[in-house]
Formats: structure tokens, sequence, C-alpha cells
């Protein structure tokens, strides 16, 4: 337990952190810690009121603790993994746009069939450290993925070009390509760096000059935007899906414009998995869940 917990607090950069992580109090972990340094004899950490770090000799001995207990989890695991049954609280983020009903639905449709594992999910759209803060995997559509993870993909996401009623009114609705000239867009900055040409075409169609009104890695705000009739957007089916069946929404060229993404989990990469994360990985990965 001291080592793990060293670890703990090496990784989490806290004694709180690393206690509620494995279920002790804060001056538990500590003694645990003190213990370990007794043991060897030499300082491990650097304390002081605000900042915990890792002495010279605390980094050397955690890089071989994290190996060999890596190790060990994953000899257990082995051992045990046909009796293993998920349990426990799956940490994962995932992109503000999954907010939505039928990812609720998803979720809950993994708890019918494992009522012991618990969701802990962020939605901030930032790119989480999933060792440093503690998540078990994060589910990204980017594809900088982070270096030393493992990636699975899960899915392919449609984005389709959309715009309120009442801008089309304003300005008109394009009827090819070429229309789509002087108009003004919303461009999500996470799957585009190219503010002249946001948005590529299903034929390969000629480079368009859009108007860049709003530019933000949030979806929900563009999300808002398209629907105040700001401009037109490039947004996933599955934010807007009820939107286009209201009428609330428009699509723009649909047999012209729109793409597709993967969904990728992301993960520690581990020769092993927890069965909680396991299981929601093959679950969401079941064909017609997520597509």
């Amino acid at each position: 337990m001291s080592i793990r917990l060293f670890c703990s607090v090496a990784e989490l950069k806290s004694f709180s952190a690393a206690a509620e992580r494995l279920g002790l109090s804060a001056a538990m972990a500590s003694k645990h810690v003190m213990h370990l340094e007794r043991r060897l004899s030499t300082r491990l950490l650097n304390r002081t009121s605000r900042h915990v770090s890792l002495t010279e000799a605390g980094a050397l001995y955690f890089e071989q603790a994290r190996i060999a207990l890596e190790d060990l989890d994953t000899v257990e695991a082995a051992v045990n993994r046909t009796a293993v049954t998920p349990r426990g609280t799956i940490r994962f983020s995932a992109p503000v746009w999954m907010a939505n009903p039928r990812f609720a639905q998803l979720l809950a449709d993994y708890r019918a069939l494992h009522p012991e594992v618990r969701f802990d999910v962020d939605l901030s759209d930032r790119q989480v450290s999933l060792v440093n803060e503690g998540f078990d995997l994060a589910l990204r559509v980017s594809r900088d993925l982070g270096q030393g993870l493992v990636a699975r993909k899960l899915a392919e996401f449609t984005f389709k070009l959309v715009a309120a009623p009442s801008y089309l009114a304003r300005a008109g609705r394009p009827e090819s390509m070429t229309d789509l000239n002087g108009h003004a867009f919303l461009i999500y900055s996470l799957l585009s760096a190219d503010t002249a040409n946001p948005i590529p075409s299903r034929k390969g169609g000629p480079r368009i000059s859009f108007v860049p009104v709003l530019r933000s890695g949030n979806e929900t705000l563009l999300h808002h935007a398209v629907l105040g009739g700001q401009g037109l957007a490039c947004l996933p089916t599955w934010l807007i899906e009820a939107d286009l069946q209201s009428g609330h929404l428009v699509a723009v060229l649909p047999e012209e414009v729109g793409f597709t993404v993967p969904l990728f989990a992301v993960y520690p990469s581990r020769n092993y998995l927890s069965a909680k994360v396991r299981t929601f990985l093959d679950f969401m990965a079941a064909k017609g869940r997520l597509g």
C-alpha cells in the first residue's frame, strides 16, 4: 500500500487527491509515505503547504515503482479477469456536444447491464491529462490524441453544414458551392485551422471565401449562435438532429458539403484494462450505439 500510495501522490502532486483515490485519509497517506522514506533512508518528496514535488531519489524510485506496480496489476488481473465484475467509478472526459439525450441514454443502458458502475464525466472540452488528473479514459475527435496513450476507434460522426431559417431568409439560401462565397461562418476551431476554407466538400469543390464571424472550440456556443441566425456552421448530427427534425435548423447543400470524423477512446498505455473500462469500451463500440 505504501508504494502504491507514494506513486499516486507523485502522479497527482497531492496527498489529499491520492488519499481520496485510494480511500484513505490525508493523514494516513502522509504516514504511508513517511514509513516508506524511513525504510529507504531517503527523502522521496519535497513538501510545502501548497506543493508536493519529487526529489531526485524520489523520481528514480517512482519510475521503477510505477513499472513494478503495473506489472503486478497485469499479472493479478490476468489471473482474475474472468471473475471480475465491473464496479466502481469510470471517470472520463468527452466533447461538450455529447451532453445530449442520446448519450445520456447510452450511459443508462450500460448501467442497466452493470449497475455497480458509476460515471464521473468531464465535458469541459479541454484535453485532460489522464494520468495526472486521475481519468480512466477520454473520448476525443481530435487527431492529436496525446503521446504515450492507447487509442481505440469507437465510431464515426457526421458533421453537416446548417443554418437557421432566419439567416437563410436574410442572406439567401445557397444552391451550389460557389453560392457559399461571402456567407457568414461559425468555425469549429478543433476540427479546422483553415479559416479561409473551413469545410471540406464531399466532391473536392472550389475554395470558398467565408466571412468568419465566430471561431470557437466549444460546440455548444456555436450551436446557440447558429440557432440565433448568426451564420452557417458545420456541427455534429448528434447535437443538431432534433433541430433538423423540428425545422429550427436547415441542412445546407447536404449532398455536397459534410464530413465524418472518427471518435476515439484514449487511455493510458497498459496491458490490462479494468473490467469497468473494458466493458464500457466494448459497449460503446458495439455497432449502432454511437454512429
